[in-house]
């Protein structure tokens, strides 16, 4: 089991690190291409989530992304200074009420591009599992 960590500002150009972090990630070990574009956004999707949401733009906070590599697969949390909130009360953005709505996408995305996502400190982290996919 490797363990990589990345600790970040509460600003948006700190989503620029994500992609050397990603790539570093994933080309150290080996992980499947095809998984790589899932990856990136769903780390993106979360960071930025944390940054906006959860800190609320405020620079003096961070936000924290630890990853565990093993041979079965790729887990990375994402974890905010925030008070969390409740996952499971966002509206559906597929809903047709909401189709139209700008932003509301980002933990749809997650849920749907990662294997496994859990929501722990009353939602102030995330943990995304990615399966390895073996050929």
């Amino acid at each position: 089991m490797i363990k990589l960590m990345l600790r970040l500002p509460s600003c948006p150009s700190s989503i620029a690190e994500l992609e050397p972090f990603v790539s570093t990630l994933t080309s150290e070990h080996n992980v499947n291409q095809d998984l790589y574009p899932n990856i990136l956004i769903s780390l993106t999707e979360a960071v930025n989530n944390a940054i906006e949401h959860g800190n609320c733009l405020d620079k003096t906070k961070q936000v924290n992304i630890e990853s565990i590599v093993n041979g079965k697969g790729l887990s990375l949390k994402v974890t905010d200074e925030g008070h969390g909130f409740c996952h499971h009360s966002l509206p559906d953005p597929t809903h047709p009420d909401h189709i139209e709505t700008c932003g509301g996408r980002g933990v749809f995305l997650i849920k749907q591009l990662a294997d496994k996502v859990q929501f722990t400190d009353n939602g102030a982290s995330v943990e995304m599992y990615f399966k390895f996919k073996h050929n």
